[in-house]
């Protein structure tokens, strides 16, 4: 028995209630993202005309929305703080996931004027329209304004969990806390190319908008009643609460021994601290965007494998299943902190290096995809594991460096960076995938489409290691703010 439990008895383990909740939160929001990467190809373009073009237009605004969006729901969840900010942003998220589902009937009552229709009778007016250059311009803005609020409130899940992570657990355990909440994100995307495609086909692409974006809001109901601060939780014993703030950074002092002021908003620019978690941000999160929307269309694309077929989606939930693997990246730093003696931001950069050589595979993706499918399927898998740790590490970096009052709006500052890099990759690959397909490009022996996978991979593969030289560059070693 520990100290700490031998002199204020038996240690609840109420933070890890919280950890569970942010899990499923993370799950959800992942689950809303990816019902229109699975349902676009197969469902969706038939009955708009869509091309990879207009899908990567309308992925690539959803990036910068949500990038920009961050940058502002961060503050907002830090004066809001976490109850209230978290439940702001699932409530918004789920009710843009839902309103994706009605524009099949806008799209109908605007090009051929039939508003009071159903879900199949809107297929049926759109079917009769000769005009395809109209029908495509209405339901690609519509599913714009779509991804518009769903982006919005998407934009909150990670400041207020992050947040929430910092007030529920100490320094050296909120790798791991990161890690098993973000694995919300590995689970949503297992548990989505094996439900939402199901759902589409038996009951149409609309109803997997709606029954997923339902799940949000049940989620609000738990959360309203379950999530308190620490301290104020008749369920966390007074063992627990010293465990989770024997860091002694729970109120920060300054010199004087008053509470510390918070950092203005423009003041976090001035730190190197932000402008490396920022650029670690830009350089990799694009890569997860990119294999989580692009992925099932490449399974079609190249191997001809919808996303409403067992062996896509036995392939999808092989690859996600293989994330799971990030869960290491929580320990790797702890390892470091206990056993090597490394303080929690060298063990972070240590454990991020590590994981910055694992997609480098990537390179090989499509070369071995001339051998099987089951190459890039894990290869992909393998990379995506490398940046789920990655990522759990290279949030638990602001907590490293900046007080807990800062931690929302630094982590939307980050996120901002990460939707712009999303965004670029994002509106690149359909642009080139379209180039590609057109022109038969032959690029390092890959001709169509395949060469230009070929290239996103390649560039996918260095980031993370561009990314660890330039955030080590920055903040060479453990820095943490202090506020005057």
């Amino acid at each position: 028995m520990s100290t700490i439990q031998n002199e204020k008895g038996k240690m609840t383990n109420y933070r890890w209630m919280i950890c569970s909740m942010l899990f499923f939160a993370t799950t959800v929001n992942y689950l809303d993202r990816q019902v229109l990467s699975l349902t676009w190809k197969d469902f969706i373009a038939p009955e708009f005309h869509w091309t990879n073009d207009d899908y990567g237009n309308i992925t690539a605004l959803f990036s910068i929305i949500y990038a920009f969006s961050m940058l502002f729901a961060g503050r907002l969840i830090d004066w809001l703080d976490t109850k209230k900010g978290f439940l702001w942003a699932i409530g918004v998220w789920s009710l843009g996931a839902c309103i994706h589902a009605f524009c099949g009937i806008a799209t109908s009552g605007i090009v051929a004027g039939e508003w009071f229709v159903g879900f199949e009778g809107a297929r049926e007016a759109i079917s009769h329209v000769n005009n395809v250059g109209l029908i495509v311009n209405v339901s690609v803005t519509l599913f714009i304004f779509a991804r518009f609020v769903l982006a919005v409130g998407e934009a909150g899940n990670f400041p207020a969990a992050i947040k929430a992570t910092a007030e529920y657990f100490p320094k050296k355990d909120r790798a791991l806390a990161t890690s098993i909440f973000n694995a919300g994100a590995t689970v949503g995307a297992l548990a989505a190319p094996i439900s939402i495609p199901v759902i589409a086909k038996h009951f149409g692409w609309e109803m997997a908008f709606i029954i997923i974006g339902a799940l949000g809001f049940i989620w609000m109901g738990f959360w309203v009643f379950i999530y308190k601060k620490p301290e104020k939780h008749p369920l966390v014993n007074a063992a627990e609460l010293h465990y989770i703030q024997q860091d002694k950074d729970h109120a920060p002092m300054d010199k004087n021994n008053q509470p510390q002021r918070k950092l203005t908003f423009a003041e976090c620019f001035k730190f190197k601290q932000t402008w490396a978690f920022a650029f670690g941000k830009f350089m990799t999160d694009g890569v997860w965007w990119f294999f989580l929307f692009w992925t099932p269309a490449y399974l079609s694309s190249v191997y001809g494998m919808k996303s409403s077929e067992p062996t896509a989606q036995l392939a999808l939930f092989v690859l996600y299943a293989i994330t799971l693997l990030s869960i290491i990246g929580g320990w790797l730093p702890s390892y470091f902190v206990d056993k090597k003696g490394m303080n929690p931001y060298a063990g972070r950069m240590k454990s991020m290096l590590i994981f910055a050589f694992f997609p480098l595979l990537a390179i090989l993706a499509q070369p071995l995809g001339y051998i099987s499918y089951w190459f890039p399927v894990i290869i992909i898998g393998i990379a995506g594991a490398a940046h789920q740790a990655w990522s759990a590490n290279i949030f638990s970096t602001i907590g490293d460096m900046f007080p807990k009052s800062a931690i929302a709006t630094i982590t939307g500052i980050g996120g901002m960076a990460g939707g712009v890099g999303s965004f670029l990759i994002n509106k690149g690959s359909g642009l080139l995938f379209d180039h590609s397909e057109t022109t038969n490009m032959k690029f390092m022996g890959f001709e169509g489409i395949e060469s230009g996978y070929f290239i996103i991979f390649c560039i996918c593969a260095v980031a993370y290691l561009i990314g660890w030289v330039v955030m080590k560059a920055l903040v060479p070693k453990y820095q943490p703010i202090v506020v005057e």
